[in-house]
């Protein structure tokens, strides 16, 4: 039985803070940037975290990108149970965003980096970071 461990979570959340304007450069240009900053929990964001995590290419194209910055149409039917929560990711540099169920700090940065390791992959870039900095651009 898995049991929820709040001094863990509340670990996972600070490390995960503490990333805000970090930026994580990878071979050939490639790098990743953390904005997350903690406010008030509310409908959109019962969570009470404002981020976005976005993985670009050498030419500053996002490529992915996990955030709660707007509201994405949810797929499927019309009759279908809708979260008010605007979690949500983009799988593609194209992609309008699809929603992202968020479940817990700890979820969300190892949802990142799986989708951060597949599109590096594809590409072939190592998953090493070569240098991380503070900023908006390396």
């Amino acid at each position: 039985m898995v049991t929820y461990d709040k001094k863990n979570a509340e670990h996972t959340l600070e490390f995960l803070l503490d990333f805000n304007g970090r930026i994580h450069c990878y071979e050939k240009g490639y790098w990743v940037k953390f904005e997350i900053t903690q406010g008030d929990k509310s409908e959109l964001r019962p969570h009470g975290l404002n981020y976005s995590f976005t993985l670009h290419d050498p030419s500053n194209q996002r490529l992915i990108g996990f955030d709660n910055a707007h509201a994405v149409p949810e797929k499927g039917s019309n009759y279908k149970a809708r979260s008010k929560a605007i979690d949500h990711w983009h799988r593609t540099e194209k992609d309008k965003g699809r929603p992202y169920e968020f479940k817990n700090a700890e979820t969300l940065i190892d949802d990142f980096f799986n989708e951060v390791e597949r599109v590096l992959a594809e590409h072939g870039i190592s998953l090493e970071t070569i240098e991380t900095k503070e900023g908006n651009r390396p």
